[in-house]
């Protein structure tokens, strides 16, 4: 993996942290759909509330993505938070997250870059991220995967648990299966590194109903104990 040279830009109101090897001249303009349009790049939105734009150009291929709230608190702040400190927006804290993982090898996308946008007690957050090579999540191929492929997925979540990474929202939807077995992990909004524990334990019980969840809700989904005892296997190594 390429290594990340962390590089910050501040500016009125707003700050960029960005990786040097990947980007030369950070802007505002980058955290846009707009910007990349009129470009003439191709850009195809996805994500609950839109809130993922993939960004195709003859450079890169890059996924930006906008903050948003989730639960009954985004009627009211929707994509807004608490300023407590450039350090601590929710970009600045995944983007170095996912830059420490990048150089521990772990299947991870690379960060390109970060901003905020600060207004008064608030701010507003986008990440950018490089493009992971073709894959589908687990949700989309739960009819169709074999033992080999269970475990691989036990085996990587165990490989980031085995170094303190706990990501807050380990799901169906945020694990990628690519070519060749390749398992990668998105979305480490509010993921840290710790202190090995029960928490453990958690993250493995909200993957579970996660694949539950999309089993009761796609008559094509197969996931059973026999499933779950296959990623077991893998997660036990």
């Amino acid at each position: 993996m390429a290594p990340i040279v962390e590089r910050q830009l501040q500016l009125p109101g707003s700050g960029i942290l960005y990786d040097a090897s990947r980007l030369r001249k950070p802007a505002q303009e980058l955290f846009t759909r707009e910007y990349w349009a009129s470009r003439g790049s191709h850009v195809e939105v996805a994500g609950g509330r839109a809130s993922v734009s993939f960004i195709r150009t003859e450079e890169a291929s890059w996924v930006l993505r906008h903050y948003r709230r989730g639960g009954l608190i985004a009627k009211l702040l929707d994509d807004q938070y608490l300023w407590l400190g450039a350090g601590r927006t929710r970009s600045f804290v995944e983007w170095r997250l996912l830059a420490e993982l990048r150089n521990r090898e772990l299947p991870v996308p690379a960060p390109v870059a970060a901003r905020y946008v600060r207004s008064g007690l608030v701010y507003r957050a986008d990440l950018i991220t490089e493009e992971l090579p073709p894959s589908k999540t687990l949700a989309n191929l739960m009819a169709e995967l074999d033992a080999q492929a269970w475990q691989a997925v036990g085996k990587t979540v165990a490989r980031f648990h085995a170094q303190g990474v706990h990501h807050a929202d380990l799901n169906a939807h945020n694990i990628l299966l690519g070519e060749s077995g390749a398992v990668y992990v998105l979305d480490f909004d509010r993921g840290r590194i710790r202190a090995r524990g029960t928490w453990e334990e958690q993250v493995l019980a909200r993957l579970k109903r996660s694949l539950e969840k999309i089993a009761r809700q796609r008559t094509e989904a197969r996931f059973s104990d026999r499933e779950w005892g296959w990623l077991m296997e893998g997660y036990a190594g």
